[in-house]
């Protein structure tokens, strides 16, 4: 009993405790490896990879580029990069299985050899590197709430301009009102003038033909 529990405790450890994949190694153009790491769901997972500039005096020449993609089990992969000469990545396995990273040197001519120096670490205790998917996280977390804040500013905006148009609108409705309003004094001032202009007419019609 005793020697099985000791193998629990250990199976369990071993599941637990992180897991580092760090190596140099060397690349052909057009060649490509692969490295793979099985997880358990819910297990934290988090890498980094560069080119070894074999001239630190100089920038990499345009031949040093490679293409990276980190794959699960199955499904859409959790991260691609083309034609990067350093990059890192960060994710959670959804499943338990076999996560495969894969590493391209772009094809060139004449053929060149790079020098790639991957890291990859999972584990729930890796903290030194969960800082990292952490900060991607808070960085997306970062990008919805200026989305959300972008929104919010065109909302106010909106709201801004329709009480502008509003207030327009009222003040073009005032000015209608008043300039009715002189439209039909002047009328009606036209209308007694006419009838007014008539009645003298008349009055004088009828006296000359000395009816009144």
């Amino acid at each position: 009993m005793d020697l099985l529990r000791s193998s629990i405790l250990l199976l369990i450890i071993a599941l637990l405790s992180p897991r580092s994949l760090s190596m140099r190694y060397e690349l052909k153009s057009s060649k490509t490896k692969c490295i793979g790491e099985d997880m358990h769901e819910n297990s934290m997972s988090v890498g980094k990879y560069f080119i070894v500039n074999p001239n630190e005096d100089h920038p990499l020449p345009a031949s040093h580029k490679i293409i990276v993609k980190v794959m699960p089990p199955q499904g859409k992969n959790l991260h691609e990069a083309d034609n990067v000469e350093a990059g890192q990545f960060s994710f959670t396995a959804y499943e338990n299985g076999s996560y495969v990273a894969c590493i391209t040197a772009v094809d060139y001519k004449p053929e060149t050899t790079l020098t790639i120096d991957f890291d990859w670490k999972t584990g729930v205790h890796s903290k030194e590197w969960s800082n990292v998917a952490k900060k991607s996280q808070v960085v997306m977390m970062e990008y919805q709430v200026k989305t959300l804040m972008d929104t919010v500013n065109s909302i106010h905006e909106e709201m801004y301009y329709l009480r502008e148009r509003e207030e327009e609108m009222q003040e073009l409705n005032r000015s209608t009102n008043s300039k009715m309003a002189w439209l039909s004094f002047g009328s009606l001032m036209v209308c007694l003038s006419v009838a007014g202009l008539q009645f003298w007419h008349l009055k004088t019609f009828f006296e000359k033909k000395k009816l009144i």
